[in-house]
């Protein structure tokens, strides 16, 4: 079988080290208009004494920042990588083996949460939220972090609203208006299976938590925010509590894709969490949704559509995307009024893709602009990873900008993009930058490199290499200051 990423078991057989340094950018200059803290986090540990994890998403949770300062004259970068010292991290690094089944993973004398959960390895997202730095792993309370340290404070319970068995999405939303945090977690009951969603004002307090039914236990990752709206691409990617519960299966396991029982789009209301819509969309799935915004009646929502879910391609380590298939940025226009998908716009981009982003004065408002990750070899078999950022217009769909990494290197972490100010007010300027990973197994190094978000084509405008390499990671941001 041809091998399109040689040398990628480099990445997941390494430990990162904790600590900080100053880097240096080298091939270019950071813009003067780069100006706060861009955060990364991700798996990075995949082995605890004689257990070796199968699958991406069940790596130890590790956060690193890049603080950029454009008043230091040597223009140095301080970058910081710490673990998340989550209760999974804790208990294990105690007894210096496996304790807990994963997401992908099952071994003899595994054990869940309580007995009835997986314990978080918290390292899909992360966010600042009511004057804290919370990290977020794929279902579970977020941990709490020192945003200058990395030092873990502990979960964060929202003032005792939350318990660790609630069900808590990985990819809480913003609004960076009202400065409120809606959030969702699904019940995988097989009787009663439900999604919630939550509300919390910009103080922190919960404003509500408002549940709905499912006709099936579907899981979830992601969901789009609009000023009105909260919009969830429902998958038929059904869990078997029994499975996961009664014989031992990880989550991989339990999971099972039902196409035949169809995709629908719930429209929920953002002022008080009441069904607006429900739509049937046929049978694709979504995992990541890119952005959402509204005019009247009508919901846009940007996302990422794929043929199947990507869920098995993330296994088995090292080996990973193998027979990956492709997908693509789909935009849908919603007539809630008449309940039904009035427009469906395709982007001529049709690979494996992930990582969508937009700029952040444009979440919950009309954009033109999109970044995300792409695989060029997607349809070819053998290992593979994400070797091209993109840039993507929704007022041109066949207009698509490529970078693609030199052959042996990868990109990693969604792109982030940093506005330039001098482009003027609000989200219509078209001058900033993207951050984003760089990743040469071969050589066991890692950077940052960063583009001109609207020439991404040219290549890197800047690179930050790594004394020390971290794995490629899942979600960023950005925090100005």
């Amino acid at each position: 079988m041809p091998d399109f990423a040689p040398a990628l078991e480099t990445v997941f057989d390494t430990v990162p080290g904790e600590g900080s340094e100053w880097l240096h950018a080298t091939e270019g200059a950071v813009p003067g208009f780069v100006r706060g803290t861009y955060y990364l986090i991700g798996p990075a540990r995949f082995a605890r004494g004689a257990v070796r994890y199968r699958h991406w998403l069940d790596g130890d949770g590790l956060v690193t920042t890049l603080r950029f300062d454009p008043e230091r004259r040597d223009g140095a970068v301080r970058c910081t990588s710490r673990f998340v010292r989550s209760t999974k991290l804790e208990d294990e690094e105690a007894a210096g083996t496996a304790l807990y089944r994963t997401f992908g993973t099952a071994f003899d004398g595994d054990q869940l949460l309580r007995g009835v959960a997986l314990a978080s390895p918290v390292n899909v997202s992360a966010c600042f939220f009511a004057g804290r730095f919370l990290a977020f792993g794929e279902q579970g309370l977020p941990w709490e972090l020192d945003p200058e340290t990395l030092e873990t404070r502990g979960e964060h319970t929202f003032d005792g609203r939350l318990n660790p068995l609630a069900p808590f999405a990985a990819h809480p939303k913003i609004d960076r208006v009202s400065g409120e945090l809606f959030n969702f977690g699904v019940s995988f009951s097989a009787r009663r299976p439900t999604l919630t969603l939550y509300r919390f004002g910009a103080d922190g307090s919960q404003v509500f938590r408002r549940r709905h039914d499912l006709d099936l236990p579907r899981s979830n990752h992601d969901f789009g925010l609009s000023e009105r709206y909260a919009a969830f691409y429902l998958s038929p990617y059904v869990m078997d509590m029994d499975a996961l519960m009664t014989r031992g299966a990880p989550v991989i396991d339990a999971l099972s894709w039902q196409p035949g029982q169809g995709s629908r789009l719930l429209v929920l209301s953002r002022e008080d969490g009441e069904e607006m819509a429900s739509v049937p969309l046929g049978h694709a799935y979504c995992l990541h949704v890119a952005n959402a915004f509204d005019d009247g009646p009508r919901l846009t929502v940007d996302l990422l559509e794929l043929e199947e879910p990507v869920y098995p391609d993330y296994q088995e380590l090292p080996n990973l995307f193998e027979r990956v298939l492709p997908g693509r940025p789909v935009r849908l226009v919603v007539d809630l009024d008449r309940q039904e998908v009035i427009d469906r716009q395709e982007v001529a981009y049709h690979k494996a893709c992930d990582f969508p982003a937009v700029a952040r004065e444009n979440e919950t408002h009309p954009t033109t602009d999109t970044w995300l990750l792409g695989i060029s070899q997607t349809g070819e078999t053998g290992r593979k990873f994400f070797d091209e950022l993109v840039h993507v217009r929704w007022d041109t769909p066949d207009a698509v900008a490529i970078y693609r990494a030199p052959d042996g290197r990868f990109l990693g972490g969604e792109p982030v993009f940093v506005k330039d100010p001098a482009s003027g007010p609000g989200g219509g300027g078209r001058r900033g930058a993207i951050i984003v990973q760089e990743i040469d197994p071969a050589a066991r190094r890692s950077a940052f490199l960063l583009f001109d978000a609207f020439a991404v084509e040219k290549g890197p405008i800047a690179r930050l290499p790594q004394s020390e390499p971290i794995p490629p990671c899942f979600h960023a941001g950005f925090e100005p200051g």
